[in-house]
């Protein structure tokens, strides 16, 4: 495996295998990698002739007084993991790489269809941070497949939603959530839950599931269920952001007569906001 800082030898390689025909894979990360991260990884590694995963925790979808500065850094660690998965490339550029302009003068994209809910409307400027950066690694390394884990729901939505509308050669591939044995959705910033807090973590995933099974029971009254699952994280000691049941293709408040669902919920615990969702397809009719 190759680790490489620097644009230009970032496209020299990449342009390598695309002159050979070779099918070119990325996976965008924070770094600080765990199993579903490493879930990507083989995703990709399977369809793909090379992977390529960027490390890069990346500034502009932080906000104030969010934890940029104290995020997990564990570049040594990855590059360990990232090479016993077979991947081809690590990209781990630096802040003046990705954005020569500056993060504050230096264009930004944004969705505005879905930046004005759920998650956005507690981290603004998140998704649009999340958009531009992507955008970035998806000019430099040119993938033909690009992975994305379904936890960070609302996420992958923006980048469909922005290769879409700017008509990008990519293909976005959403991987199924890993879960630790007692379901809580894996996250770099699990690390930071003491242990209590961990042990009532979990709740919010059996939360969002308790309201997918009423669903799956035809119930309709869906800000009924939504109240209830808050009041069920309340108790269950978490501080609920949101609970929303939503369409999955677009995130609005479903109709009359649809029946596919997403649940979604995002909630904290002491200092850390954990987020989870769980889809729902009931019998059509």
């Amino acid at each position: 495996m190759h680790q490489i800082t620097t644009r230009e030898d970032l496209r020299r390689r990449v342009s390598g295998w695309k002159r050979a025909g070779e099918l070119v894979a990325l996976v965008p990360t924070m770094g600080n990698l765990h199993a579903g991260h490493l879930s990507l990884v083989d995703a990709a590694r399977e369809a793909a002739d090379r992977v390529v995963v960027s490390v890069f925790v990346n500034p502009t979808q932080f906000g104030a007084g969010e934890d940029y500065t104290t995020y997990p850094r564990t570049l040594d660690a990855d590059r360990q993991l990232l090479e016993v998965r077979g991947v081809d490339l690590l990209f781990a550029p630096d802040v003046g790489t990705m954005y020569p302009e500056g993060t504050a003068k230096g264009a930004r994209i944004q969705v505005p269809a879905l930046e004005g809910m759920l998650c956005a409307l507690s981290r603004p400027g998140h998704f649009s941070g999340v958009a531009t950066v992507v955008a970035k690694l998806f000019n430099l390394v040119a993938p033909d497949r690009a992975y994305f884990g379904l936890k960070d729901y609302q996420q992958l939505l923006v980048i469909q939603h922005m290769v879409r509308d700017l008509s990008m050669p990519v293909e976005v591939i959403g991987v199924e959530t890993v879960r630790a044995p007692d379901g809580l959705a894996l996250s770099s910033r699990n690390g930071y839950l003491s242990p209590d807090d961990r042990a009532r973590a979990p709740w919010l995933n059996k939360v969002l599931a308790d309201a997918a099974t009423a669903l799956q029971q035809g119930e309709r009254d869906f800000t009924a269920l939504e109240n209830t699952a808050s009041k069920a994280l309340i108790q269950a000691g978490l501080e609920p952001d949101y609970v929303a049941i939503r369409r999955p293709d677009d995130l609005l408040r479903p109709g009359v007569g649809e029946h596919a669902f997403i649940v979604l919920g995002a909630a904290r615990l002491g200092g850390t906001r954990l987020i989870d969702n769980v889809t729902v397809t009931t019998a059509a009719g």
